[in-house]
């Protein structure tokens, strides 16, 4: 059994890294409630901006989505991994990260880079992938704008011809507690199903519904990367409360049972003490 000395500073050391867990479960949970509400009041924008885009497209004759909608033999593939930052957010990263390499094997065979957004994909699959960009300061400042400048940046790689097929990588915030690892494509735009749209009413369209088309396109693909990062940063703070809560919930359980530990080798310390008190009296009497 350990000596009193090393298990109180153990039970010290545990007690220190249950503070530093549950404060960092605490902020998270701050930051959580913000970044729901923004990923929360931006869905219905989003979406209705792609039925709008839809229903439009789906009204018009031939391809009007020009340069966006370019289908080309797949021969590059750029894959867009959205991490974090930081750590300690459970199993937050690694998930991107192997979703990322699944995505590799199915293109076996063809040019695949990865354009990352947060230090921790851009550290991993650094080693295993060309990673053409890094965009970990956009956490920083995370407004639309800025995530529109690395839209923009993307969307010219697809159109100069430097990639065929562009997808997005990200955990989908659904609670504090899942996070759902999507795959999205991000050009060229899929193909629009007539059936899945809904023909608008008898509306005098200023400009020409081509004009509108194309206007819309270049703004639905910032919206729908930008939707993606709110997605992944509302997610990183979610997994990150809950590993905390975990972390914290195992070291008070870790403590209690050291606390236990201890009182047991202080009693049997006292009890042997008595005991050798008990029989250097008797071999005195003896």
């Amino acid at each position: 059994m350990a000596n009193l000395k090393e298990i109180r500073n153990r039970i010290v050391s545990i007690s220190s890294t249950m503070q530093i867990t549950s404060a960092m479960k605490m902020v998270s949970a701050a930051k959580l409630k913000k970044a729901q509400d923004a990923i929360t009041a931006m869905r219905p924008y989003a979406e209705k901006q792609t039925e709008l885009l839809q229903n439009l497209s789906a009204t018009l004759d031939g391809d009007v989505g020009g340069e966006y909608t370019t289908q080309r033999e797949i021969k590059k593939v750029l894959l867009v991994a959205i991490t974090s930052n930081r750590g300690l957010c459970g199993a937050f990263n690694s998930n991107v990260i192997k979703e990322v390499k699944v995505r590799a094997d199915y293109y076996s065979g063809k040019q695949v880079d990865v354009f990352a957004i947060g230090k921790k994909g851009n550290d991993v699959l650094g080693k295993s992938f060309a990673v053409v960009g890094n965009e970990s300061k956009v956490f920083d400042a995370l407004s639309f704008e800025n995530v529109a400048t690395i839209a923009d940046n993307l969307t010219q790689q697809f159109i100069a011809g430097n990639y065929d097929r562009i997808e997005l990588v990200y955990n989908q915030f659904k609670n504090a507690a899942t996070q759902i690892v999507q795959t999205e494509q991000f050009l060229p735009l899929a193909p629009i199903k007539a059936d899945k749209a809904v023909t608008p009413g008898d509306y005098i369209f200023e400009p020409s519904k081509e004009e509108i088309v194309l206007t819309l396109i270049p703004k639905s693909l910032k919206t729908q990367l930008y939707k993606g990062i709110r997605d992944s940063f509302a997610s990183e703070h979610g997994a990150r409360m809950t590993a905390m809560h975990k972390a914290t919930d195992n070291a008070t359980e870790l403590r209690d049972q050291l606390k236990l530990t201890y009182n047991k080798a202080r009693q049997a310390s006292i009890t042997s003490e008595i005991l050798e008190i008990v029989g250097g009296a008797e071999a005195l009497n003896a």
